[in-house]
């Protein structure tokens, strides 16, 4: 429907009828605002802020990388400005020394398949072998109240406290695909603390969920046991771009289930079309009780690293991500736009 004045005529009537103290106050907040977008224009790379943010990002300071989240995080125009000149010059130094880089594994699967268990068994393995991890949890916003129980920290005890770690719950305020609107700044922040390895882990999503897969380098669909047969595995979706298969909860009375379990998707994974030239998807069973399939996948991820990387197939993943994530943001500021 194309506008024109007669579509606004009901909103200037009952502006009209507003009283003159509702009048100063709804001018008063449009100068408020035009002053707010003023003043975040006039924020740059100079600003104290920014500069304290980046170099104690680089010093591996925990609580300057908690702030600086919080700023790309936040819808104030002025923090969200400083947070998006903080990714930028986070960005600009690491594109000088790929060696800064952190192996990005993103993790999903349904709700209950056990992905925080998991992770907090998974983490503990790695720091116990000096290496520094972060974890990204989102953490789904209720439709009605826009809030966010955030509480992926209880199910991580001893990850929580390890010094080697860092856990950051975010809520996804909305965001389709299992991830929020700024988790690939947040990815980045934690690169440039020096984070060897960075955890993405997604709500519990279905199979059209899958937007983080643009955003790391290696792809882990987690599955509880009895989720499902061999067509359930042959659907379209998210099951043609993970890299790794992990049938979970295989203890106990349920490892019957997960063996067959296995044997779906190892059989559902040989119909689908290659995505990599010298990758082909695994499938694993693991416990979140025993700390010997931590091992067993990090064998596993090690591999799929070094094979990618070997053939290039790794950093043109990341190029094409990089254009995905620009329209990801453009995207996201018409809808901003558009949603005032």
């Amino acid at each position: 429907m194309a506008l024109s004045f007669h579509n606004f005529r009901p909103l200037l009537k009952s502006f009209a009828c507003c009283t003159r103290r509702r009048r100063l106050r709804l001018f008063g907040a449009m100068r408020s605002a035009s002053g707010i977008a003023r003043r975040s224009e006039d924020v740059d790379e100079g600003d104290p802020i920014v500069r304290r943010m980046v170099d104690g990002i680089f010093d591996r300071q925990t609580s300057r990388l908690a702030e600086a989240i919080t700023l790309v995080e936040s819808s104030h125009p002025v923090k969200r400005k400083r947070g998006q000149l903080i990714a930028s010059a986070i960005s600009s130094r690491l594109k000088r020394d790929e060696k800064m880089r952190s192996f990005r594994i993103g993790l999903t699967g349904p709700p209950g398949a056990g992905k925080s268990t998991f992770i907090e068994m998974f983490g503990s393995f790695l720091s116990a072998r000096g290496q520094r991890l972060a974890v990204l949890a989102v953490d789904p916003s209720s439709s009605t109240t826009g809030g966010s129980l955030l509480g992926d920290r209880t199910r991580m005890p001893q990850l929580s406290r390890d010094p080697n770690a860092y856990i950051r719950p975010s809520p996804s305020s909305g965001t389709l695909g299992g991830v929020t609107r700024c988790t690939s700044e947040t990815i980045l922040l934690c690169e440039g603390a020096g984070y060897d390895v960075v955890l993405v882990e997604t709500v519990g999503v279905g199979q059209s969920e899958f937007i983080v897969s643009d955003m790391v380098d290696m792809f882990i669909l987690i599955v509880p046991p009895a989720s499902g047969d061999e067509l359930q595995g042959l659907k379209r979706g998210v099951i043609e771009l993970i890299d790794l298969v992990l049938v979970n909860k295989a203890d106990g009375d349920l490892m019957p289930a997960a063996r067959r379990m296995k044997a779906e998707y190892t059989s559902a994974l040989k119909l689908l079309r290659k995505r990599s030239s010298v990758w082909h998807p695994e499938v694993l069973m693991v416990s979140s009780l025993d700390s010997k399939y931590g091992d067993e996948v990090w064998k596993v991820a090690r591999d799929f690293k070094k094979k990618m990387e070997e053939s290039g197939e790794l950093y043109l993943k990341r190029s094409d991500q990089q254009k995905a994530c620009m329209w990801n943001y453009i995207r996201n500021d018409i809808m901003t736009s558009y949603s005032k």
